[in-house]
């Protein structure tokens, strides 16, 4: 029998004796595309901060693949299959997107950077980050830094580094945030285009274009479980009226 791609059981966390996640459970298939809503505070990236190791859970467990991933450090993580992209972009401004981009290429590898090391030491791993680049239209701005690129821009590479992990399971954390209407709809399209080999979990405010997306939706509120259920179902149902969309 194929494992989960992610299983979260009784998951707790509390913050200064606030909990922030209560009693969190969750079953994610192979392939599957799950939207995590809720309004403002309700535990939502603090979820997948503990799904991604940032921050550990007082209790309950994490499994990858059916591996037990819960006091994991995040670089474990990412060597068994988990990336993520992140609320607040988290890229090195000063340096080109292809050498982002082969940095977290390198951080793969089972011997790590060595900062003695100049980048063209790793020409396969260049090549492979301007490969990366090209599939989300960015080739073209390779050489160029990361702050002379457009916000929108930047929320691409960002999902590139993402993908260049060949990730099974893909946390995107508000990855539509702050964009144009053009900008949001390359970065939909890029989502959409993700391979049905990973896994797509991703916490967006956009619902009409969110919802797209999804064939599952999870609605948080005050770090519990609210609903849970296929797309059309969580929509539907009251309480997801009167804690999310407020009707």
């Amino acid at each position: 029998m194929t494992p989960h791609a992610l299983e979260i059981k009784n998951l707790n966390k509390a913050f200064g004796g606030l909990s922030v996640t209560q009693n969190v459970s969750l079953t994610i298939r192979p392939g599957e595309r799950r939207l995590v809503i809720g309004p403002n505070g309700a535990g939502k990236t603090t979820l997948f901060n503990q799904i991604s190791g940032d921050i550990r859970p007082n209790s309950g467990h994490i499994y990858l693949f059916g591996t037990d991933v819960t006091h994991l450090a995040p670089y474990r993580r990412a060597h068994s299959g988990l990336s993520r992209t992140y609320q607040i972009i988290t890229l090195f401004t000063g340096d080109t997107l292809e050498h982002n981009i082969t940095l977290g290429l390198i951080g793969l590898r089972p011997s790590r950077w060595q900062m003695w090391r100049p980048l063209s030491y790793y020409g396969d791993l260049t090549t492979e980050a301007r490969r990366i680049l090209d599939t989300v239209g960015l080739l073209h701005l390779a050489t160029h830094p990361i702050s002379d690129i457009a916000y929108g821009e930047k929320r691409r590479v960002e999902l590139a580094m993402a993908l260049a992990q060949k990730p099974r399971v893909l946390l995107l954390d508000e990855p539509l945030a702050g964009l144009s209407n053009t900008e949001r709809s390359q970065v939909k399209s890029l989502i959409a285009s993700i391979s049905r080999e990973t896994a797509v979990i991703m916490i967006e405010h956009d619902m009409d274009t969110a919802l797209d997306l999804a064939e599952t939706v999870t609605l948080l509120n005050y770090g519990r479980v609210i609903v849970d259920g296929d797309r059309d179902s969580v929509i539907a149902d009251e309480r997801t009226r009167e804690v999310y969309l407020g009707v």
